[in-house]
């Protein structure tokens, strides 16, 4: 059974950092790619980032570019999103995302094929 386990969110004011982790089991990790979507209330789930199997083809959506960077750590079965320069618009629940392949075949959330329960992110003065 796939678990995907998130952690770090939490409540920042803006221009602060944070630092989520996503734990993998039950996958080989190590040839699957990972990557992190948000939803805020009212919205559809957003694609952040993805990083491929090996680490070398990394993607971002638009809104988080220049300021949120995703790694990887196949020994520890650990991806993480460093979010940096924080805005309220980066308020959601972000949401540890698997895919069966080494690199994700589309942005659109139904093509993932495994989810972490997320954690939440706010953003607020």
């Amino acid at each position: 059974q796939v678990q995907l386990k998130e952690s770090g969110g939490g409540l920042v004011q803006p221009g602060a950092s944070l630092r989520l982790s996503c734990v993998a089991s039950g996958l080989a990790f190590h040839s699957n790619a990972m990557g992190w979507f948000r939803q805020s209330p009212g919205k559809e789930r957003e694609f952040v980032a993805h990083i491929n199997w090996i680490g070398k083809a990394i993607d971002y959506g638009n809104s988080v570019k220049g300021r949120f960077t995703i790694s990887r750590d196949n020994t520890l079965k650990t991806h993480y999103l460093q979010m940096d320069n924080l805005k309220p618009e980066d308020t959601a629940v972000y949401y540890c995302a698997a895919w069966r392949r080494g690199t994700m075949s589309s942005e659109e959330a139904e093509y993932v094929d495994f989810w972490g329960e997320g954690t939440s992110v706010t953003v607020s003065s």
